[in-house]
């Protein structure tokens, strides 16, 4: 990386973007870079990295736009890149101790994922909360679809559709 960020005949001045990608057997580092010496852009893929501890050497003494992009991929794929000065959660708390965008990473409803288990909670259909009176409460699809009042249904401080 540093020959082609230092390197005259590449010298690739901006790193445009630095993503975690989980293959389910491996963990990468995808970074994209520009040079002005070039019409197109070039992607590196650091692959290989243990899925049990990614780890990755910082490239923000290259390009000190990459700290934040290193952070967002510490907090959801959980690859450490040694040598960045503020590696914390972003998105996450930071007692959080999973990684959302992994593979392995478990939802609330995983319990459930075989289809011999039935419906998951989380595909259940809506069913009202609340009655009022004998008339329970629509929602916007029962209730068919929207009609525009008459003229004369129309109240002060309601204006007319056009």
């Amino acid at each position: 990386m540093r020959s082609l960020h230092d390197d005259e005949q590449f010298e690739f001045e901006l790193l445009a973007d630095l993503a975690g990608v989980d293959t389910g057997t491996e963990m990468w580092v995808v970074y994209h870079l520009w040079s002005p010496r070039s019409a197109d852009w070039l992607r590196v893929v650091a692959a290989g990295l243990s899925r049990e501890d990614p780890r990755a050497p910082s490239v923000t003494f290259l390009w000190k736009g990459a700290e934040w992009a290193e952070r967002e991929a510490y907090d959801m794929f959980g690859i450490v890149f040694e040598g960045n000065r503020d590696l914390r959660r972003i998105y996450m708390p930071p007692d959080y101790t999973s990684f959302p965008l992994r593979k392995d990473f478990l939802l609330p409803d995983d319990a459930a994922r075989s289809p011999g288990e039935g419906v998951r909670h989380v595909e259940q259909a809506f069913a009202p909360l609340e009655q009022h009176g004998t008339q329970p409460v629509m929602r916007r699809a029962e209730l068919g679809p929207r009609t525009t009042p008459a003229a004369d249904e129309l109240t002060a401080g309601t204006e007319k559709p056009a």
